[in-house]
């Protein structure tokens, strides 16, 4: 949890921001296959021959080979601007304006207490149908965000800058035939869902779970068989059994 506040025009709003994802991965440690003990990861200096206390290690930047140059906590802080501090709003716009390629993390913004200027900027952003764009530094790390409704939650999004984001300038599209294009069509339309997140479940840390079980209980774990994927090159033949399989 951080405490911080949006500043909205002339307003400040005292908010918290809290992580909206948590890692659903099954964690492992690393063991000494010989004893199964835990492995220890030891920062070491070659040059002093000693191991180094976490309090003894600064950041350096390598501009040259092997020549650093060093900046402190205290040097980063003297980088940053008062405003960065807060939750700047610098505009709004459209939602589908932003890609969604763009979004990084996302976080929830709530306040401790009733405030009339946190109920007040939602409502606005619902009348107006829009985001809020704006910059702020999380950790230490400087970010533009967006602030958008999700029901009446407030969301805030982290973006990727620009040349983060690489995307080709140019794509070679290949020709086909109206045919296949309609089958294409079918296909999708015979395919249509809606999305409902609880519905996807992450099956392949199902699995893991399933097989640490039956280590637990001494089981050995089967293999299981996979069906083998027909290789179809004729894109019509594959567009066609392709919908005999979903009819």
């Amino acid at each position: 949890m951080k405490k911080t506040s949006i500043s909205f025009g002339l307003v400040n709003i005292p908010v918290e921001i809290n992580p909206v994802i948590k890692n659903n991965d099954i964690s492992f440690n690393q063991l000494h296959k010989k004893c199964l003990t835990r492995i220890r990861y030891v920062k070491y200096c070659p040059h002093c021959k000693k191991e180094v206390k976490q309090s003894d290690i600064i950041r350096g930047y390598e501009y040259k080979n092997d020549k650093y140059v060093t900046l402190t906590d205290e040097e980063f802080n003297q980088l940053k601007s008062e405003d960065e501090k807060v939750i700047e709003i610098i505009g709004f716009v459209l939602l589908n304006e932003i890609d969604p390629i763009y979004y990084e993390k996302s976080y929830i913004i709530k306040t401790s207490t009733k405030s009339k200027a946190f109920s007040l900027f939602k409502e606005a952003l619902f009348k107006t149908k829009r985001v809020a764009l704006a910059k702020t530094v999380i950790n230490t790390k400087f970010y533009y965000v967006v602030i958008r409704l999700m029901g009446d939650v407030l969301i805030m999004n982290t973006l990727y800058f620009f040349e983060e984001v690489m995307i080709p300038d140019t794509l070679t599209d290949a020709k086909f035939s109206k045919k296949e294009l309609d089958l294409a069509v079918q296909l999708v339309n015979s395919l249509k869902t809606k999305f409902t997140p609880e519905d996807y479940v992450d099956e392949y840390q199902e699995k893991v779970s399933h097989a640490l079980k039956q280590k637990e209980e001494g089981k050995t774990i089967e293999k299981k068989k996979t069906k083998s994927a027909k290789n179809i090159k004729d894109l019509m033949t594959a567009l066609e059994m392709s919908l005999k399989n979903v009819s």
